[in-house]
């Protein structure tokens, strides 16, 4: 198949769908408006018990699944059967600066919100390469296309899901199957708990949550939302870096960055974050 021949189409109505991260949040969003569509959902996440609950409460199959985990992963996909549509989903997003991140809190990042979508896509791809068709949403963040003062290696595995995510649609692009990538700015979850960024750069759960169902259709290679962004993050990359670095300034952005405050939301984040971390 070229390049630039059509994907075969993938009617949601019936359609296999698995989301990881699926428990809270854009997965959570995700998933339910999947389901709302007529797709068989399958959601995972690594808490037991809410994955439980929000697979009862939105119409669709929970599995614990660890993303670190190829074997947990390959366990996920088998209980939701020949994977139409897989979304990898799951991430975690630390806030602080670079030098007093602790190391295993960088290796949970780098586990989590990278090596989860490379185990997602080498357990999905093959069966959907067979199959001839399918389609994989990857969910990186506007950080992977612009500098996160804050949220360093947070920001370095973003930018590697996109890069990683480019190479592998333009592989197996012959075989029917696509790969989509959305860069979201702030969304307004827990993992973005705490931090703060003007109005017009957040979003809700449900304005992902529908980006990602709508690539279903155009399987276009990058969404950055706002959609608007999407130009304006494409300028600043042919920009001088003294002009953007001024631009960070005036925003606020390259001192401040992501810093999140001590809200009881953010305490509750970092408590699970911590317990992640320890299996890193």
């Amino acid at each position: 198949m070229s390049l630039l021949t059509h994907y075969p189409p993938i009617d949601l109505r019936g359609a296999v769908v698995a989301v990881t991260g699926g428990a809270r949040g854009i997965g959570r969003a995700t998933a339910a408006l999947f389901a709302a569509r007529g797709a068989a959902v399958t959601i995972g996440d690594l808490d037991a018990a809410t994955v439980e609950t929000t697979a009862k409460e939105i119409g669709s199959r929970g599995v614990v699944l660890d993303v670190t985990s190829r074997a947990s992963i390959d366990g996920f996909l088998a209980a939701a059967g020949p994977v139409d549509i897989l979304v990898n989903n799951a991430g975690i997003m630390p806030l602080g600066t670079f030098l007093d991140e602790p190391t295993n809190i960088s290796a949970a990042q780098i586990n989590v919100n990278f090596w989860g979508p490379i185990h997602g896509m080498q357990a999905a791809l093959p069966g959907m390469i067979e199959r001839g068709r399918g389609h994989i949403v990857n969910v990186a963040s506007l950080a992977g296309k612009m500098p996160t003062p804050g949220g360093a290696v947070y920001c370095g595995t973003k930018h590697a899901v996109v890069g990683l995510s480019t190479s592998v649609r333009a592989e197996v692009a012959e075989h029917g199957v696509s790969v989509s990538t959305v860069m979201p700015s702030l969304v307004h979850t827990d993992l973005g708990s705490g931090a703060s960024l003007p109005s017009a750069l957040s979003l809700e759960p449900e304005d992902v949550a529908r980006a990602i169902v709508d690539s279903v259709r155009h399987r276009r290679a990058e969404m950055v939302l706002p959609r608007w962004l999407g130009a304006a993050v494409d300028v600043t990359r042919v920009l001088p870096g003294a002009v953007v670095d001024t631009t960070l300034r005036v925003g606020g952005l390259r001192d401040r960055g992501l810093a999140a405050n001590d809200s009881a939301e953010r305490a509750e984040y970092r408590r699970r974050l911590a317990g992640q971390a320890q299996r890193s």
